[in-house]
């Protein structure tokens, strides 16, 4: 396994907390094995539960059009989906969904909002969560616009693999083309140049990663742009390094 990945069964956000507050929260959360395309909330209705990913992938989407949906952003062991609820909010324009299979920790809306409704350890990481994704988001916005498809996907593939804790992971051509929003053929065109250049394989809906110091090289800096956003707002810190 690469260096610095989450080890499997841990949310970096709930590991940031103290036992203390961390033991009051587990009667409420619940581990759920989430498979491709689980629809998480959906378009201007109530978001239900609140998600912690442990070593899967969720996406969070804009709706564009009636039936056209756009990827902004990615969530991981880093973070939580229900974000819009932290915030005040019961609902949302977007949408959300697993994207690659993986384990997740789910807590209900109502007990969720019970343990933000007073400043405490959980609003104080999520305020800096909730900074680190306004980057990733805006940081992602600009990159789709200048940097090649090449180094976009990359890009994607470098949070794909920080994010499950192991080297392969589940992953169609067809999707990977929805998420960077190129043409099938792009992808697999992209994916065969990764493929002889000896950074990964690709078989029958499997990725894995093989050369991650390779798939870094060829990836633009908004990488590690995201990446270092969100450890030094997990670790706690105010300043960039």
């Amino acid at each position: 396994m690469a260096e610095g990945h989450v080890p499997n069964g841990f949310n970096r956000l709930l590991s940031a907390l103290p036992q203390e507050f961390y033991e009051n929260m587990t009667p409420f959360l619940e581990k759920v094995s989430l498979p491709a395309r689980e629809m998480l909330y959906e378009s201007r209705k109530p978001i239900a539960h609140v998600y912690f990913p442990v070593n899967g992938v969720m996406s969070m989407l804009a709706e564009m059009e009636p039936e056209t949906l756009v990827e902004v952003a990615t969530v991981g062991n880093e973070g939580m989906v229900g974000l819009p609820l932290f915030l005040g909010a019961t609902l949302t324009p977007g949408q959300a969904f697993s994207q690659v299979p993986g384990d997740a920790l789910r807590m209900p809306a109502d007990p969720f909002r019970n343990f933000i409704a007073e400043p405490g350890p959980l609003t104080r990481i999520l305020h800096r969560y909730t900074q680190a994704l306004m980057i990733q988001i805006s940081q992602g916005t600009a990159c789709n616009r200048i940097h090649p498809i090449e180094q976009r996907c990359a890009r994607w593939l470098l949070l794909t693999h920080d994010r499950v804790g192991a080297d392969e992971f589940s992953l169609t051509q067809e999707f990977l083309s929805q998420m960077l929003g190129v043409r099938r053929a792009t992808v697999n065109h992209i994916a065969s140049k990764l493929q002889a250049s000896g950074h990964l394989s690709y078989s029958r809906g499997r990725m894995r990663i093989l050369k991650r110091r390779g798939l870094e090289s060829v990836s633009c800096n908004c990488y590690r742009v995201i990446r270092d956003e969100y450890d030094r707002m997990l670790n706690g810190e105010n300043s960039p390094s």
